[in-house]
């Protein structure tokens, strides 16, 4: 029988999701695995590489064994992965020597400083593309070279979350260029490789970066007898590179021209667009696009936090919601959606601002925090669910015009993919704060299957990315509410304010428990 299942495989950051899809672009099977973000400290985020390792092996497993097909069957398998910020850092044994700094960790407020009086800011954007924040991986290596100086005697390589997976996998270590571009500082988004003179300028010897730079369709080994083993498949399979998760998720939501633009919404969002190279900005970050790389740029900003504000919601203050979801065998997010639904646009005047892990673009201020005004005794546990709710809306609004502003060609929709796409009322909120249409593809399997389709494409199976396409089906399209819309728009206008208002206060508050500890 013929090889034509393809798995695709996302390590997220609160959780791994494997499918298994057919060349034709049915999902046979799903598997998941969660686990939690380790923070030592506020503002800091780590994750161990080996808990993203075993939970590639129990998502790949179980997305098979529910396809209900055999394992000699499976063509290829592409892996996509979080934004890996430092990468992880290995010695010569490839053993990890301390946690990855992913994208959320803010903790490189020094090197920022540092990188800013001392670096050419101009000569930095224009190569890489991108400017300077604590979120880029670069920054956090800086950090790990100035606090850390005997992990760095040892590190032999960074290594990106996905990439270091696929290590394990195949023993091959190769890093795409969407997640080299990730890195910042020291990637030449132009010519696709790494830039000596940004390498040398920072103080990051180049031998501490994977050579191999390949496009995500490439084939960059095969899977080894022991993680076959591990995973429950055959050694032999074809392992291709993959990228990013947000690109990736901009792929499987169908967005497969210039100006298509994908909001990718679960632990964070990220709002990106495909173009030629127009519209780069410092404000926003860029990277080459998982396909045609050599043509195409992937341009994102978004909200460090939208899933993940439901997320702390729910386990803090929602457990009633928990148990009661247990008993009712209901998803305890629908419950408390149902009782949200209940409270008019604008949450009665309770207006949150969204930064509770700092904010990335466009404001890109690591000391920005989260903010609720506007509380009374009248208010309700499903006022301030509903707040956060549309935070994240207002969120998603300021990056979209933020890309209109650095002259990004946008088309007028906005595909949604990602947990926030399950709730009914998230996407309405979506739509009235945006007043824009928003769409939502079939199956909401986000970069999983955009990871199958590369898979596809990497061994020859699926001729190209306009396959998704066919894949996807059904859109769903929600419509904005124009008096909503008008009611939205008003307090769009405060969130906006909000922040300038008491930014410094803000700033203040995190400088008086230590700094950006």
């Amino acid at each position: 029988m013929a090889k034509n299942y393809l798995i695709g495989v996302d390590i997220g950051t609160q959780g791994t999701k494997a499918v298994v899809v057919s060349k034709e672009g049915e999902v046979l099977g799903v598997g998941f695995e969660e686990y939690q973000v380790e923070q030592p400290r506020p503002s800091w985020a780590e994750g161990w590489p080996q808990v993203w390792e075993e939970a590639t092996y129990h998502a790949i497993h179980g997305a098979v064994a529910r396809a209900g097909v055999s394992p000699t069957d499976i063509a290829a398998i592409c892996i996509s992965g979080l934004y890996g910020g430092s990468g992880v850092p290995v010695d010569r044994d490839l053993k990890p020597l301390r946690p990855c700094l992913i994208w959320m960790d803010r903790r490189a407020t020094e090197e920022v400083r540092w990188v800013k009086e001392n670096i050419d800011l101009e000569k930095l954007f224009r190569i890489t593309g991108n400017y300077v924040d604590t979120y880029f991986g670069y920054t956090k290596i800086l950090w790990i070279k100035n606090h850390e100086p005997e992990i760095w005697k040892r590190v032999w390589k960074f290594i990106p979350p996905s990439s270091y997976v696929e290590l394990r996998l195949t023993g091959e270590l190769a890093v795409d260029f969407s997640s080299a571009g990730n890195l910042g500082g020291v990637f030449d988004i132009y010519r696709l490789s790494w830039s000596e003179e940004m390498a040398e300028a920072l103080g990051i010897p180049l031998e501490l970066l994977p050579e191999r730079l390949v496009p995500s369709t490439e084939v960059i080994g095969e899977l080894t007898s022991e993680a076959a083993k591990r995973c429950r498949l055959v050694a032999g399979i074809p392992v291709v590179a993959g990228g990013i998760d947000a690109p990736m998720a901009t792929l499987s939501a169908g967005a497969v021209e210039p100006g298509d633009n994908v909001a990718m919404m679960g632990t964070s969002t990220c709002w990106g667009v495909v173009h030629r190279g127009e519209g780069l900005s410092p404000d926003l970050v860029s990277m080459p696009h998982v396909v045609n790389p050599r043509e195409e740029i992937y341009t994102w900003g978004g909200s460090a936090t939208s899933g993940a504000l439901i997320r702390w919601f729910r386990d803090r203050l929602g457990q009633t919601e928990v148990e009661a979801g247990k008993k009712l065998e209901l998803d305890p997010y629908r419950l408390l959606d149902l009782k949200a639904e209940e409270i008019p646009p604008g949450s009665e005047g309770l207006l949150v601002l969204p930064y509770f892990m700092g904010e990335r673009a466009p404001l890109w201020d690591p000391k920005a925090r989260g903010t609720l005004v506007g509380l009374t005794l009248y208010h309700t546990k499903a006022h301030l669910y509903r707040a956060l709710m549309e935070a994240a809306a207002y969120s998603l609004r300021h990056s979209i015009e933020t890309g209109k502003e650095c002259g990004l060609r946008i088309k007028e929709e906005t595909r949604v993919v990602g947990g926030v796409a399950k709730s009914k009322l998230w996407t309405q909120i979506l739509a009235d704060v945006a007043g824009k249409p928003i769409l939502i593809p079939g199956g909401n399997v986000e970069a999983p299957l955009a990871d199958a389709l590369i898979a596809g494409i990497g061994i020859g199976l699926i001729p190209d990315h306009q396959r998704i396409v066919d894949w996807i089906g059904t859109v769903k399209r929600v419509e904005p509410r124009e008096e909503v819309h008008a009611k939205y728009d008003r307090y769009y206008q405060l969130y906006r304010k909000l922040y300038q208002d008491i930014r410094e206060t803000m700033h203040e508050l995190v400088d008086l428990e230590g700094g950006e500890i």
